[in-house]
């Protein structure tokens, strides 16, 4: 990488790849949660993560990149934890209040990601581009405020 338009192809291609892995990974998620809100909120969260790969294949395709080639070590890292996590002996509560815990750490992530992709879009003058990526950080803090309400709600104290 010798530009900073090399290294935000990369970051777009590392963020496809992150898509992918949570696609097949939110499956897991909503089979472990033990409350329907929660189950109901990781399944929103597969159809808007789909709705993210879709959009960053629309700009990949707008800039003419190829968006498979990279893969996501971080977010392969953050879904082994949570997959580890998983398989620890806990109550249904405790399970559904660390569920959310590993779930924000993937949404911190993307939000990081998607923040950096939207600065590189707007400081390259893709300005276009940079308004889709911003849909999806955006949609990224809303599934992160959603968890957090749910933990401070109701889930964190049941797991007391």
């Amino acid at each position: 990488m010798k530009t900073l338009k090399d290294l935000f192809e990369h970051q777009l291609k590392d963020l496809y790849s992150a898509e992918e892995q949570l696609i097949n990974a939110l499956p897991k998620m909503v089979e472990n949660a033990k409350d329907e809100k929660l189950k109901k909120a990781f399944t929103d969260h597969l159809e808007e993560t789909k709705g993210h790969k879709r959009r960053l294949e629309e700009v990949c395709d707008e800039l003419g990149i190829d968006p498979f080639g990279e893969t996501c070590k971080a977010m392969q890292g953050l879904i082994k934890e949570a997959e580890s996590f998983l398989k620890e002996d806990m109550t249904d509560a405790v399970k559904n209040a660390g569920i959310i815990g590993e779930a924000q750490r993937v949404e911190h992530y993307e939000i990081s990601g998607y923040g950096t992709v939207c600065t590189y879009a707007e400081e390259l003058g893709y300005n276009d581009i940079a308004k889709k990526l911003k849909k999806t950080l955006d949609e990224e803090y809303g599934s992160d405020d959603k968890l957090k309400k749910l933990a401070k709600d109701r889930l964190n104290e049941k797991a007391m």
